[in-house]
This record gives C-alpha cells, sequence and structure tokens, in this order.
C-alpha cells in the first residue's frame, strides 16, 4: 500500500489530503496550527492520518506541501538584514520603483519602506549597455570597500543587480565570485540569476524578495526534511510554487521567490481540477481560510497566470496564478472605528487564540463568531471534531460590539457578515473589470474552512446563477499540491524588431531556454516522465511601454515564420483591448518557457443514485436576513446523487459548513458535488 499526501498550511489549520495510489481512496484530516511550534503541526497530522486512517508514514510515497513561511516574512517584516550592490548612480531604482502610488488618489497616501534601507544600498563603478557589451570594467576594490561596508552594517546577505545584466551576467558573476571569496559566511544572490529580466527594477524586486526570505525558508524546509524523516517517511518533500507547479525541497531552499504565494495557487490548481470533474469550464474561486479570502478565474477550464501579483506591499514579477486577497478570514476580527463605523479585518484572530466560539481564549468577535451567534455553526463536529463550538461566548463578544453600535445582537451578528461580503464584493468587481468577464456566464466555487459558510451570500449579492460545493472543499488546497505537476518557467529577453533578421537571435534564445529548462526539470528535478513545453512571447507594439503575452509555436521561431508570430500577436491584442493595428512594427522583448511533468490525477468514484428521499436531519434555528428562521439542517454524508432540496438550509461536514440562504436550490451529482442555483425570481 502507497500513499501520496498533499499538505496546505493556513492562518488557522493544517490541512492533510492523502491518497492511496491503487484504490484512489481518498483522506483528508485539519488540524489546528501550532505558531509557537513551527512544524509540531505536521507530526500531529502524520500521527492523526496513522490513528485514523491507518496510514503509516513508511507508507508514503509522495509529499508535497504548501507553506506561508515567505509570505508572511514578507507581510510581518521578519526578514533577513540585506544589501544591495548595484551600478554606481542607480542606487534609487527601488526607492523610485515606477513612480507610483499605492493609492493614487488618496493626499495622504505614503510609499511603502523598502525591504533594503539607503544606507544598506552601494554603487560600484561598472557598465554594461543594453546590447550586452562592456565598456566599463567591474571595479573590484569599490566591490570590495562596499562588501566590507555592508558587512560592518550587520548584512545577513547581499543582493548584486548591475544594469543590464539581464543580457550579460558576466559583471553579476563576478562580482558574486568574489564577494563569496571576501565573506562565505554571507549568502549572496544576483538577479541575472533570480529571474534574468528587462527592466531594473522588477528585477531588482525580485532578486530582493527571494533574498529576504531566504533564510527563514530555508531554515524551515531543513526542519521538514528533519521531521519526516523522523517519522520515517522515505519520500522526499516537494513543494508547491507560486505558478502553480511543484518543485524538489533543495531548489526552493535558493529560488524562495517561486513559492511566495505556494497555497493559493495550490487552491486555485485543485479547483480546476475539480470543476474539469464536474463538465464546469468558467468558475470564481473562493479560497477562505482563517486568514484571508483568496479569489481567482478559471476560463476555459484554465487558471489565469499573471506577474505584479502584490506580495505584502512589494510586487511579485515572477510567473503565478492571477490571486486577488483581502484580509476577511473567518477569523478576521470585527471591530468600530472611531467613527463608529463597523469594519472587519484585516487582522485575524488565527488558531491562538482564534474565535471567541472555538473556546480556546479569544475574546474578539470574528466573521466565524458572527456566523455562531446567527445559528450556522455548532451543528456537527467542527474540522473533523478537532475543536468545540461555543456559542455563548461568541455572542458575548458579539454582544460587546452590539452595545458600542447600539445595535441588537443578532443583527450586529449578520452586519458582520454582510460587511465582510461587500469587501468581497468589491474585489470581485476589480477582477472582473480586470479580466472582462460576464459573471453570468461563471460558476462560483466556494472553498476553505469559511468560504461555503459564505459563498452564497456573495453569489448572491453578484448575480452569479450557479455555485458548485465540492465533496471536501475544505482541503480543496491540499489536493492541489496533490495533483499539481512538476513545472518550472524559463525567460530570455531579446528585444528584437520581429523581423526576419532577428531570426536567429530568436534560435539563439530558444535553444537556451530548451536547455535550462531540460537542465532543470530532468537534472534539478530529477523527473523522468513524459515532459511538456508551452513556448510564449512577450510581444508589443513599437512605442508601447508594456508587453503582452503570446502563445507561440516552436515551429514558428525554428523555421523563421514571422508572419505567423505577428499574426498571433495582432489577434491576441485585439481580443485584450478591442483594437489592433497590423501594419504597426512588432517587437518581442522576451521569450518564455514552461516545462511540466504531467503527476498523475485520481479517477473519482461515481457514487450509484440515492435509493431513498433525502429528508432533514432536524430544524434549527438560525438569524438570516433580519428576522429568525427555521431551517432544514442535513449532514453532507447523507447526500447522495439524485438528491434535491431548497433554501434555506444549513449543510454540515468535517471540513465546513456550507450556508443556504432563501432563493437556492440544491441538487447532488454522481461524484457527490453540490449544485446550488439561485433562482432568477429570488
Amino acid at each position: 500500500m502507497s500513499w501520496r499526501i498533499g499538505v496546505d498550511i493556513g492562518g488557522t489549520f493544517i490541512d492533510f489530503c492523502a491518497l492511496e495510489t491503487d484504490t484512489n481512496r481518498l483522506e483528508t484530516i485539519k488540524v489546528l496550527t501550532t505558531p509557537d511550534e513551527p512544524g509540531r503541526e505536521l507530526l500531529d497530522g502524520l500521527s492523526l492520518l496513522h490513528e485514523r486512517h491507518s496510514i503509516a508514514p513508511t507508507d508514503v510515497t509522495s509529499f508535497v506541501h504548501g507553506t506561508t513561511v515567505g509570505i508572511n516574512t514578507i507581510i510581518q517584516r521578519k526578514g533577513s538584514r540585506l544589501a544591495l550592490i548595484t551600478t554606481a548612480g542607480f542606487e534609487d531604482v527601488i526607492e523610485l520603483a515606477r513612480l507610483r502610488m499605492p493609492e493614487m488618489y488618496s493626499l495622504f497616501c505614503a510609499r511603502p519602506e523598502q525591504l533594503i534601507p539607503r544606507d544598506m544600498i552601494f554603487g560600484v563603478p561598472q557598465r554594461t549597455l543594453s546590447s550586452g557589451a562592456i565598456i566599463e570594467e567591474l571595479d573590484s576594490a569599490a566591490l570590495e570597500k562596499a562588501v566590507e561596508r555592508a558587512r560592518g552594517k550587520g548584512a545577513d546577505g547581499i543582493i548584486v543587480s548591475f544594469l543590464h545584466s539581464y543580457r550579460s551576467p558576466v559583471h553579476e558573476a563576478r562580482a558574486k565570485a568574489q564577494i563569496k571569496a571576501l565573506v562565505p559566511d554571507l549568502f549572496v544572490f544576483a538577479s541575472s540569476e533570480v529571474w534574468p529580466v528587462i527592466r531594473e527594477y522588477e528585477r531588482t524586486t525580485t532578486a530582493i524578495l527571494n533574498g529576504y526570505v531566504h533564510p527563514r525558508v530555508a531554515r524551515y524546509l531543513a526542519s521538514l526534511e528533519a521531521a519526516l524523516a523522523s517519522r520515517g517517511v522515505p519520500a522526499a518533500p516537494m513543494l508547491t510554487k507560486s505558478n502553480g507547479g511543484i518543485m524538489n525541497v533543495e531548489a526552493g531552499k535558493t529560488a524562495c521567490v517561486n513559492m511566495l504565494l505556494s497555497g493559493t495557487a495550490s487552491g486555485v490548481i485543485g479547483a480546476a481540477y475539480l470543476a474539469d470533474q464536474a463538465n464546469v469550464t468558467n468558475v470564481l474561486t473562493l479560497d477562505i481560510g482563517g486568514t484571508s479570502a483568496d479569489l481567482a478565474l478559471i476560463i476555459d477550464g484554465e487558471p489565469q497566470f499573471g506577474t505584479g501579483e502584490v506580495i505584502g506591499d512589494f510586487p511579485l514579477f515572477v510567473p503565478s496564478v492571477s490571486v486577488t486577497s483581502i484580509g476577511s478570514g473567518g477569523g478576521s476580527i470585527a471591530w468600530v472605528d472611531e467613527f463608529g463605523v463597523l469594519k472587519v479585518g484585516p487582522e485575524s484572530a488565527g488558531s491562538t487564540p482564534g474565535p471567541a466560539c472555538y473556546g480556546r481564549g479569544g475574546t474578539r468577535a470574528t466573521i466565524t463568531d458572527a456566523m455562531a451567534a446567527c445559528g450556522f455553526l455548532g451543528h456537527a463536529p467542527i474540522a473533523y471534531d478537532q475543536i468545540g463550538m461555543h456559542r455563548e461566548r461568541a455572542e458575548t463578544v458579539i454582544g460587546e460590539l452590539a452595545a458600542r453600535l447600539d445595535y441588537p445582537l443578532q443583527a450586529t451578528a449578520e452586519a458582520i457578515i454582510e460587511v465582510a461580503v461587500s469587501e468581497m464584493f468589491v474585489e470581485v468587481n476589480k477582477l472582473v473589470a480586470r479580466f472582462g468577464v460576464d459573471l453570468r456566464e461563471f460558476t462560483l466555487m466556494p472553498f476553505g474552512g469559511a468560504g461555503p459558510m459564505l459563498g452564497c451570500f456573495l453569489a448572491r449579492e453578484l448575480g452569479i446563477p450557479r455555485i458548485l460545493v465540492p465533496p471536501r472543499p475544505g482541503v480543496v488546497s491540499a489536493l492541489g499540491g496533490l495533483i499539481a505537476d512538476v513545472k518550472g518557467d524559463f525567460i530570455q529577453t531579446i528585444f528584437v524588431a520581429s523581423e526576419t533578421a532577428s531570426v536567429p537571435r530568436l534560435n539563439e534564445a530558444l535553444a537556451r531556454l530548451k536547455a535550462d529548462g531540460e537542465g532543470w526539470i530532468r537534472g534539478e528535478q530529477a523527473f523522468k516522465g513524459p515532459v511538456i513545453e508551452s513556448l510564449s512571447a512577450d510581444m508589443r507594439y513599437h512605442g508601447q511601454s508594456f508587453e503582452i503575452e503570446v502563445p507561440v509555436s516552436e515551429s514558428w521561431v525554428i523555421e523563421g515564420d514571422i508572419s505567423a508570430l505577428n499574426t498571433a500577436f495582432h489577434r491576441q491584442h485585439l481580443t485584450i483591448y478591442d483594437f489592433n493595428d497590423e501594419a504597426a512594427e512588432v517587437q518581442i522583448v522576451n521569450l518564455r518557457l514552461i516545462v511540466a511533468g504531467a503527476t498523475a490525477r485520481p479517477c473519482l468514484t461515481l457514487a450509484p443514485p440515492a435509493a431513498t428521499q433525502l429528508r432533514p436531519d432536524r430544524m434549527i434555528s438560525v438569524w438570516l436576513d433580519g428576522e429568525s428562521r427555521e431551517v432544514a439542517l442535513y449532514h453532507r454524508s447523507a447526500l447522495q446523487p439524485g438528491h434535491r432540496f431548497a433554501g434555506p438550509a444549513v449543510v454540515a461536514q468535517d471540513d465546513t459548513t456550507i450556508c443556504i440562504p432563501s432563493g437556492f436550490d440544491g441538487h447532488v451529482d454522481a461524484a457527490l458535488n453540490l449544485h446550488l442555483s439561485l433562482q432568477t425570481d429570488a
């Protein structure tokens, strides 16, 4: 017997999803996180899997892990003390950024403090042109002095980012070698090895983020390896990546920037797989955990990818699943500002002390407390019976807010839910505008521990007609890691006109990309199965400031079919902007290559049709839409294919609670997915 395990760590729970490879048996659990003892929750989960499901650690043949260590390090600003060595005269690149303010219309907006203070940035004489030609050699004596000053100021590591190193990394490689010889106890990252892309700010910032989280990530991953080895797990751990793929732990210790959005990305990958199994192609995902609500779009069955996702106060320029996050998780704290206005989040109660209703010492009202006070929670074991539910404690903390607002208790609880939903509503509209889609053509898939609690309320506000709740919505991110492909992204900046004369440069860049991709997946990742390659080009019209990514065929590059390249660009530009100019000159800025090795996916077992009619377990009293109502309570295990029911209702299960207001009809398909339809006259 062999098991594959996917793990995802959130703000309140760590989720486990285990797949028995021969039978497709799937087992899931949740364990409370232990912020004061990082890693203990992992061992607790392995013990619980063994105790409840007889999954011995020695039978684990694959272990995929998603972690928030990197992103939390940035958000909390608890990373390493870095120095930046750059081209003399360009010391202010990261401070100038793109001359954009976070809130362009706010008179009180200020730029965030940079991760490297100005007195830790050192310029050294050297100069490489955009052509790659070196017109001023690296001043080794000046570099040595800069390193001495950085060391004297307490630097833990050094980032090297020289002008135009994407074209020629010679000086960065030379500087890195000299620094390692001078101060072997400091780590060094060169921007051209982290992400060799044009534009100094983007390349430098990416290298800084990588170095900033490197020590904490490397220590955490070393502890992870030791913990698994101590339990006798033979599988070498793999890590989920921001691009929705996975990589091995050794790569993660240095390529840390590639795993900053690992948990949120794997959730979208898991959702895309489940949507495909349910024959649903256009999906808005709603992943709500204890700390945040993460929103993403799946269009025509494919998750959407991009660059520039914001991590804390900083943009991330490596490819990642496009996810919008807001601080509206189940543990997000409700509070009243100085003007007497009710607010929710972004501060979260986490797992310690957690929401008041968990009985773990929480003293401030959260979204989960609001749901408990309204009567939706506590009718079945919560989180695989890992926590109790104390409604009276929820009512106490909600009552404190109600007194400040001079509002009835349950009306205050419902107001907390409405505020949280309104914040999600705003972010969804931004996402819709960004991608130019019509939500009436989409299905909402809520998941995470709190997603199904709030999903119907958000769908009702947005007018989304369909909701899909998978059988185990609380562990979709862990499932996503379990089924993710080994996947690497590679980029070459070429910056040429899209014309026949550029074909040799294109082929040179393609050959380099393919060599890098082959070396990574076959060598570094030791993947032995079939590999899929996807090629794209960042293209623009001459004079434009930014590019669009255009999928291209490798044969077009090899055969020099410039006409096909340009036609693909014109078509893509028309699709995005409703405009193109087929007579204008086209430029190719970057070539991109994705190499992926497929991971085996489980074949979900279909259940037979229900033999009996569905009947509620009992009726419960909830506060819904401004009044107390008696609604049907169902247990998810009782829902079988063909069963139908109408809202209002509550469906309780081990990993979450599904709250269904009036206006929704539900039915269950053969894969045990719950489909909810919003009535058109509701």
